[in-house]
């Protein structure tokens, strides 16, 4: 008997190439579209907080309205496998709270880890349980591997370079390692592209989304004002020392490192170098001003053993970014203190700080503070 797997389907290229090389694995694949919208009757979860149990020979259920629904439903419907459209407001909610919360607390959020946390690597396991599914899959390009020697589990960056998504996948419980498969993580971008294309996917050449699906204008004060209404944000610019530079119409819209649309005018660029809620004041310097030397994370989840001691690694602080060599110090509690081996300019609270090494991932937290001098 097959083995089954249960996959996220987004309606996007990735996830879509993923439903074809699953398939093509012998895998029984059960497609699920995570929907934030509204309740409505068919697809709504029940009072009892349990996720309903769907008939693994029934191809149909729950309600698609939307392109991206639509999409993923015809990817299904092309390879022959059971497709489900369930209403997850209540984690959609989940996460809109946290993003409203971390901004309002001048901190700049990182949405989708927690969406990886709470929701695909979260609800997706506990319908996969209902279901039966000895897996759970994604589109992520990330790898899921067992050591040869120590038979241990780990995350592995992405072949993919310009891809690699294991920086958003650090806080999967590392206890569900092997029941996830990551089936293009060894895949280049344009190679899935060619894949979905010759299994005549209408989806092969679909755009990449890159913004926020609950903010998808990119607006993420206009967000803030419309979920959480008008919060009195607004305040003075400063400089270190904490001379007055100008008004601003609220903190949210900076975020550390930020040089872009500040509405002012210098003689050389400025940047944000802190956030002050309790004042609602933003603090502007120069670039070097932002150079951080000392990092405190918390809350943090290790995907490998612990270590009880300074370790040498590498460190990322931004998605975006590459990983620079540091060294972790653990303080004996989910909290760590980094030390890069070089400055690293434009660290922002909020943000993740993930742990290399090599391209495995050892594990990461959320930064809490960064040593910069501004304070």
């Amino acid at each position: 008997m097959a083995e089954r797997v249960v996959l996220a389907m987004s309606g996007g290229v990735d996830s879509s190439a993923a439903a074809v090389l699953l398939h093509e694995q012998g895998y029984e694949v059960i497609g699920l579209f995570m929907r934030s919208g509204e309740m409505e009757t068919a697809c709504a979860l029940p009072a009892t907080g349990l996720l309903p149990v769907v008939t693994p020979g029934s191809n149909r259920q729950g309600c698609c309205s939307s392109e991206d629904a639509a999409d993923a439903r015809r990817v299904a419907d092309r390879l022959g496998i059971p497709f489900h459209s369930l209403n997850f407001q209540d984690a959609f909610l989940k996460i809109k709270d946290y993003f409203a919360d971390e901004y309002l607390a001048g901190r700049t959020p990182n949405p989708c880890v927690q969406c990886n946390n709470w929701l695909k690597f979260g609800r997706l396991w506990e319908f996969a349980r209902q279901v039966d599914a000895q897996y759970i899959a994604t589109g992520h390009y990330a790898r899921v591997m067992q050591d040869e020697v120590t038979r241990e589990w780990g995350l592995y960056r992405g072949l993919d370079d310009n891809k690699d998504q294991s920086y958003v996948l650090f806080g999967i419980r590392r206890e569900l390692l092997p029941n996830v498969l990551l089936p293009i993580g060894t895949f280049q971008k344009p190679d899935i592209r060619r894949l979905a294309g010759d299994s005549g996917l209408r989806v092969a050449n679909k755009k990449d989304s890159y913004e926020i699906c609950f903010v998808p204008d990119q607006d993420y004060a206009g967000f803030l004002k419309r979920y959480r209404g008008h919060e009195g944000t607004a305040g003075d610019f400063i400089d270190l020392q904490g001379r007055v530079l100008g008004p601003h119409e609220g903190y949210e819209h900076f975020t550390v490192g930020q040089r872009k649309g500040l509405g002012l005018a210098f003689g050389e660029p400025r940047f944000v170098i802190a956030i002050r809620p309790e004042t609602r004041q933003v603090v502007l310097g120069l670039r070097e001003d932002l150079a951080t030397t000392c990092i405190r994370t918390v809350d943090c989840n290790w995907l490998s053993d612990r270590p009880e001691t300074r370790t040498a690694c590498a460190v990322k602080v931004r998605y975006r970014q590459t990983s620079e060599p540091c060294v972790i110090d653990p303080d004996g509690s989910a909290a760590v203190t980094v030390y890069p081996d070089a400055p690293i300019f434009g660290v922002a609270p909020g943000q993740a700080a993930v742990f290399y090494d090599g391209d495995r991932v050892l594990g990461g937290g959320w930064i809490h503070s960064g040593t910069n001098g501004a304070g």
